[in-house]
């Protein structure tokens, strides 16, 4: 089943956190433990929020159209967008993935964003309000390749949504480290690739009031039971 990156817990119940965690055997087992595990069940039920992480080797500020604001656009049918080709900053939510974030989030009534990290800022935008977008013609599906491991290439549709409909998550305040990286076939073939390593986000005020709301929500939802 297709899970959220990240889950997001108050302060005031780490130390329950961790002791779930410890009984699911470390964090090292979360992304192979079942969601019907009673730890499981518990610890999801902790979160008041869930991030489906992307990133991007880009510098955000320094992208061509990055500041050229939105304007009705015939491809949209009148709705604010940009030229077709335009290199800005987006989040990107794949299609194949819009089905089974929507139904974890109703599943478990969390609300799920999308957080997309470029090298010097980040975006994010709640799952609910993507697909407004979508569903609006504001955002339009396009085709994008990806390589696998093995090196075959695949097709896949995306939605990139521009960063005017998102909210800044923070900017960088010290710079990740570029490192070369690799992976190796089955059949030795290797496939370079570069990551980011280190660096520090400082997070926005928009971003931490969302949090802080979020988490409040999250204290009545409790109350009332």
């Amino acid at each position: 089943m297709k899970r959220p990156d990240l889950l997001i817990m108050r302060t005031s119940d780490q130390s329950n956190v961790h002791e779930l965690v410890n009984k699911i055997g470390g964090l090292s087992e979360l992304p192979f433990t079942p969601e019907d595990n009673p730890h499981m069940a518990k610890l999801i039920g902790k979160a008041f929020m869930a991030i489906e992480c992307e990133n991007s080797l880009w510098i955000a500020k320094k992208m061509p159209h990055y500041g050229v604001k939105l304007t009705p656009q015939k491809r949209l049918g009148g709705k604010r967008g940009l030229k077709k080709g335009a290199v800005v900053p987006t989040v990107i939510l794949k299609k194949e993935d819009l089905k089974p974030l929507n139904d974890w989030q109703d599943k478990h009534g969390i609300p799920v964003h999308i957080w997309h990290v470029f090298y010097d800022m980040a975006f994010g935008i709640a799952l609910d309000k993507a697909k407004q977008l979508i569903r609006s013609g504001a955002i339009e599906e396009t085709k994008q390749v990806f390589q696998a491991p093995s090196g075959a290439t695949t097709r896949k549709s995306i939605y990139k949504i521009y960063y005017h409909h998102c909210y800044r998550v923070g900017e960088t305040v010290e710079e990740p480290s570029l490192l070369a990286a690799s992976i190796t076939d089955k059949n030795g073939h290797i496939l370079p690739y570069v990551k980011f390593q280190g660096g520090k986000l400082a997070l926005s005020q928009e971003t931490l009031k969302k949090l802080d709301e979020l988490a409040r929500r999250k204290r009545r939802q409790r109350k009332r039971r």
